[in-house]
This record gives C-alpha cells, structure tokens and sequence, in this order.
C-alpha cells in the first residue's frame, strides 16, 4: 500500500508539474501574441521585406543652342538564377531543352565566344547551382532588345532564372569635343567597397545639381523569390536638373580643330585654346588638347585652368601699371640697346628677339615685347617700393582664383615683393611673366577687360538650370571690376596690341587678315616641376580680340612645346592657331550679311506637326478644337490644315523602314526610332524639321539618325 501511495503521489506531482509548464507555455504565448506580436511579425518581415532603391536619372548638360553635350543613357547587366523553380522542375527539363540554342544565339550574337564555350559554361553554372551567375554587362538598349528574343530568354524571369539590372552610363555624343570641360561621372567601388563618384568639370561642379534625388519602395518576398511591392511604400524619385551651358558646339568645333592641326604638327605635350563673349564673359569654347603615348591627342586634362609663368602676355599688366601710376607714358623713349641684353637694376635682362632699333617708345617696347624696355619702366615706376606692383596685380585680378563656374579652380602663385634683397630681382621677372604663375584663363579675362573698354566681366560656363523645360536658376553676366583703368589707359593699350598685330612680334602671322585683329604673343622658357631651364621647354602663347575696333570675340591659344622644338614662339604656334579661329568665327558670326530682297510673308494659317494619335486627339478634345479624323486605327499621324481646321491623316509605320518623323516632338521621334533599334542624335530644339535618313529608306542594324529641331 505504501509503494502503491509513493508511485500515484509521483504521478500526480508529475501531472501537476506538466499542467503548470503548460499553463505557463499557454500564458507566454498569449502575451507574445497580445503585447509583442507586432514586434514580431515585424521581425519575421524584415526577413521577407527590403527597401530597394529607385535611382534618379541624372540631368542632361546641353550646348547653349540646346544640343545634347552629355546625357545619361540606360545600360543592362545580364545575371542568370540557376536554381530558379522553372529551370529545376522536372529535373531541370527546361535547361535541357534550351541550353544549344540559347548557346548558340549567345555566340551568334556576341561573337565573342564560341557555342561550346558558351554550353560549357552554362551547364557549370547549372550544375553549381548558382543563384547570381554573371553573363553579360553593360548591354546596350539595342543589344538587349534582341536578348530578349533569345531561346529560354523569351520564357520570362520565372522559367529562364534570367534577371535584368539596369543601370545608366554617361554618353558624350560629341565625344572629343569639349569633353574635359563637360567633364565626366563615373561611379566606382573604393577599396572598403563602398560606393564613390568620380566627377570632374560641369559634371563634378554641377553634381547636386544633375544627380536629382533617389527614391525607394518596400518590396516583399514571396515563394520562388519574386519581389511584390507594398503598395503605398513607394517614395518617386527626383529626376536630376539639365545644366544648359555657355558653350557653342560650333565654335568649340572651331577651337578643337584649329589646336588640334597645330598640336600634331608641333608634336607638342598639350595646348588649350578658350573663346570668350567679350561684352557678357561667356564661355563660348574651352579647348584641352593633351599629348598621349601613341602620339594622338585627348581632353585629358584642362589645361585651361593649369597655372605657369606666363611669359610676355603679362606685358599688359606692366604696361598698365605704369601708365596708370603716371610714371611714363604711352610716347616716351626707352633706351633698349642694340646688344640685345642690358643691366637693370640688380639685374642683366636680356631680349628673346633682336629689337629693330636701339630706341623705342613704350608703345614700341610693348609691340616688339622687349624684356628690357618693360623691365626699365617697371624700374622707373616701382624699384622704391616693388610691392606696388603686386597692388596694380590685386587690381586686375592675377593674384586670386578665377570666379569661373567649375571646381577645384587652382590659385596664382606669385614670388614675395616685400622681402630685402629679392624684391627688386623679384618685380623686374614680373613685369616680363616670370616670378608669377597665372592660368590661361586668368590671362584671357584680364585682356578681355580691356577690349571690353575697361569692363572687367566674369567668366562662366553655365547659362540656365532647367527642370522639365522650365528655368530654374538663370545666370546674368556678372561685372566683376567696373573700370580696370582709366579710359585714356586702356584706349593706349588697345592702340599698343594693335600695333603688335600690324607691326610687332605677330605681324608675319596676321598679315592680309580681311579683319582688325589686337593681341600680344608670349614665349615663356619654363622651368616647371620636373621641367628645368635646361631642358628647352617653351610656352608659346597668343591672347587677343576681334575684330579690333568693336570687339566682340577674345581667344587665347597656349601651347607647351617638346624640348628643344625648332619652333617654339608665340608668333609662330599660337598666333596661327589664334587666326584660322577668327577667321572662322568672323565669317559665320560677325560679319554683317545683307538683308534679303524678299522675304516671303508666312501664313499664319498653315501648320504641320506629328505624333502619337491618341495624344493629339486628347489635346484637341481637351481644347475643345473640332478636327476631322482621316486616322483610322494607325498609332501615328500627320496633322496639318485645310480650311482652317486640323485634319489628322495616317501614317503608315514599316518594319527596317526608315519613317518620316518630321513634325513629331521630340518625345515622339526618339520613341519611335529607338524601338526599332535605331541610334538617335539631336540638334537643336522644338519639332523635328529634318532628319538625316529620307523617310522610306531600308534600314541597316545599329545606325544612327541625326534629328535636326528647328
């Protein structure tokens, strides 16, 4: 009896412990799911949700006549899921069936490896089970347009494994030109592997601009991997601002091309060549020409903004110093010798060219750029107290960084004026461009002062900030020194650097110019970083405006010679560069044409345009306009007048026939191009007025149709 009362008080102990763990079980459970099933579920979500990003698109930088100069296009990077439900059901059935002629398509297509190579490679994957396998990048839109009809491919995400990331690429369709100054955006993975931008010119100084604002959705997991929004979690991204330029294709194809047939004729390492607006401070071309190893040359670099000695361009500033202080002028006699060399001051200053006659007027020293002439009327005016030079130096704007609109502008470095001993050395190197580094640009905006009468206007790169076609931010000439100098100064200067052209250092080059040209060359031996005296390096310049009596361009043309280049003045590389580029740019833009004989009167009445059928339709019917429907059920129209009302008419749209796209927007035309696998470029804005492939033209893969907006 006792065993018996042991064993059933055991079990009951048991059973009483069992209904209290169950009880607590019970309760704990109940208050999980009443207090902290939010959490929870929460945390079980966080294992099926993410936020995916939705990338802004960048903004478009555009010419000042609205031409594309930098735009963002899409690109598509091809992965494969191999363990994905449709390629493994019915052990792997799918894959099986597909494999040779998916293979066989990739190799056709892409030539770049066979079909066994491409077999092999696939069943690998296959048989690894790899969920992200790589196949191609940085697809073009036409490429993966025919992708998309590739065996298994053309079965969809869910049977094929096949997964599209897209992504953009910045495209510069005028490649060369301008490409430096437009600059550049790449996006790149640093060594702790996160992500970085490399930016550079407007693309870097315009970043927060163009870059817009990325926007983000909830995206929940299901079986088999596919993502499903959560509806109402989207956030829109915010599309990038267009940054309308300064910049004229035209001219800056002028620029780019005058340089480049002097840099590969001179062999040199770079040159740069900028043309500014006079009266505004515009920017109309910036080119960068650098030397590469196989000889070719690149806007590698913008050598435009690159601080060195200047050499004899910096004459202007001593030759206004000194008639501005009053301590000579414009007619006085220099002694500059006959020998060529003479002793000024603490030092023995020497002439790069032989001077026609051992005595000049100050005006004869400038246009004949004698080192000893300037150095003497430097002497005269600043030996007692050298750091006034540097005062006349602060006036015109050569010791600070230029205001021009971009990036990481490099300051003018200048040797100490105030210090015993050198100051005096120091202001005689000055006042014929050693002792100071200036950039081109500097030199440019200095001269353009003076043929702007004194006015001294800063320099930009950027007209408008635009958002969908409406300005945002516009930018106004900006006039940063009011008057350089007195009137009578500058009217003496002007008269000096056209005695340059007519009868100094660049008569040769300028002689039977149809035009007035003023400027003043520069050869300066340069001693620069890993560059000594010794190793014969010159830079060879010319600045200078047109046409001379009312100004309305200004250019300077810079060029770094190789060693010991047989040629290597200003004179003789810069100056010609300088010339072909007025010549150009005075023939399409400043010479007067005579108004027409007759000029036809317009009819107001008459109208064509083109487009998508259902867009006009709802345009006129939301303007209440009565048109008459001539359409049928094609997609696309031409609408023009009869009778003063709209009339739409059909257009007909053939497979690898080129269309007419004339009268379409902009919108309209590079939709129905682009989708059948054609290249797009543009020039100019509003409705397409002409294009560069007659409409009915049988069309060949990958072409490229120029669009002309008027």
């Amino acid at each position: 009896m006792d065993v018996k009362r042991d064993i059933l008080w055991r079990v009951y102990l048991s059973f009483i412990g069992i209904v209290l763990v169950s009880v607590l079980v019970l309760g704990r459970a109940i208050y999980i799911q009443r207090f902290q099933g939010n959490h929870w579920r929460s945390m079980g979500d966080s294992l099926h949700q993410r936020f995916v990003a939705l990338d802004a698109e960048r903004g478009t930088i555009y010419s000042e006549d609205g031409q594309m100069l930098s735009t963002s296009i899409p690109t598509f990077d091809i992965f494969i899921d191999f363990n994905a439900d449709g390629l493994r059901e019915k052990k792997g059935k799918r894959f099986v069936e597909n494999v040779d002629s998916f293979a066989f398509s990739l190799a056709s297509f892409f030539r770049d490896k066979s079909q066994v190579q491409y077999k092999k490679e696939l069943q690998a994957a296959y048989k690894k089970n790899d969920r992200y396998y790589p196949l191609k990048k940085k697809l073009s839109f036409e490429q993966y347009k025919v992708f998309r009809d590739f065996p298994l491919v053309r079965q969809g995400r869910n049977k094929s494994g096949v997964i599209v990331e897209v992504s953009t690429k910045r495209e510069t369709p005028f490649g060369l030109l301008a490409n430096r100054t437009i600059g550049l955006s790449r996006e790149f993975k640093d060594a702790n592997r996160k992500d970085r931008k490399l930016n550079v010119g407007l693309e870097r100084s315009y970043d927060t601009v163009l870059s817009g604002k990325d926007g983000q959705k909830l995206v929940r997991y299901i079986a088999g991997g596919t993502a499903v929004p959560v509806e109402g979690s989207q956030t829109d991204p915010e599309n990038g601002k267009d940054v309308y330029t300064t910049i004229d294709v035209k001219i800056q194809d002028i620029a780019e091309t005058a340089l480049m047939r002097m840099m590969l004729q001179c062999e040199g390492p770079y040159g740069t060549a900028i043309v500014m607006e006079t009266s505004t401070g515009k920017i109309k071309a910036m080119a960068n020409l650098g030397r590469r190893t196989d000889g070719t040359y690149w806007e590698d670099d913008n050598y435009a903004l690159r601080v060195t000695e200047p050499g004899s361009t910096i004459k202007l500033a001593t030759l206004l110093s000194v008639l501005e202080k009053g301590a000579s002028q414009i007619d006085d006699i220099v002694d500059v010798g006959g020998a060529g060399r003479m002793q000024v001051g603490s030092k023995m200053v020497t002439d790069a060219e032989r001077q026609p006659k051992s005595s000049q007027t100050v005006k004869e020293c400038f246009a004949h750029s004698s080192n000893v002439g300037m150095s003497k009327l430097a002497y005269k005016a600043f030996a007692k107290r050298p750091e006034e030079l540097k005062d006349y130096l602060h006036r015109f704007h050569l010791d600070t960084r230029s205001p021009v609109d971009l990036a990481n502008v490099p300051k003018p470095t200048m040797a100490p004026l105030n210090q015993k001993g050198s100051a005096e050395g120091n202001m005689l190197w000055m006042s014929f461009g050693y002792g100071l580094q200036v950039s081109p640009l500097h030199t440019l905006t200095f001269y353009n002062a003076v043929a702007n009468n004194g006015k001294m206007m800063k320099p930009y790169l950027v007209n408008s900030i635009k958002s969908n076609g409406m300005i945002i931010k516009q930018f106004e000439p900006q006039v940063i020194e009011e008057n350089l100098c007195k009137p009578s100064v500058i009217s003496h200067a002007r008269s000096a650097m056209e005695m340059v052209v007519t009868e100094g250092t660049a008569r040769r080059a300028f002689q039977g110019m149809p035009f007035a040209v003023a400027g003043k060359t520069g050869t300066a031996h340069v001693s620069d970083g890993p560059i000594k005296y010794a190793h014969g390096v010159y830079q060879a310049s010319f600045v200078g405006y047109f046409p001379a009596e009312k100004p309305q361009y200004t250019c300077i043309v810079v060029i770094r010679t190789k060693p010991h280049a047989a040629s290597h003045y200003g004179g003789t590389l810069a100056a010609p560069v300088f010339r072909e580029i007025a010549t150009k740019l005075y023939a399409m833009y400043v010479e007067t044409k005579g108004p027409s004989h007759y000029a036809a009167r317009k009819d107001s009445s008459a109208f064509f345009y083109a487009g998508y059928t259902e867009d006009i339709k709802n345009v006129y019917r939301t303007m209440n306009v009565n048109f008459r429907d001539s359409a049928g059920q094609q997609p696309w129209v031409n609408v023009y007048a009869a009778n003063y009302q709209p009339v739409l008419r059909n257009t007909t749209i053939k497979e690898q026939v080129m269309p007419n796209v004339r009268g379409m927007g902009l919108k309209d035309a590079i939709f129905l191009l682009e989708n059948m696998g054609l290249k797009v470029a543009v020039r100019g804005r509003g409705k397409v007025a002409m294009q560069s492939v007659a409409p009915g033209t049988k069309l060949a893969k990958g072409i490229t149709v120029i669009l002309e907006l008027s």
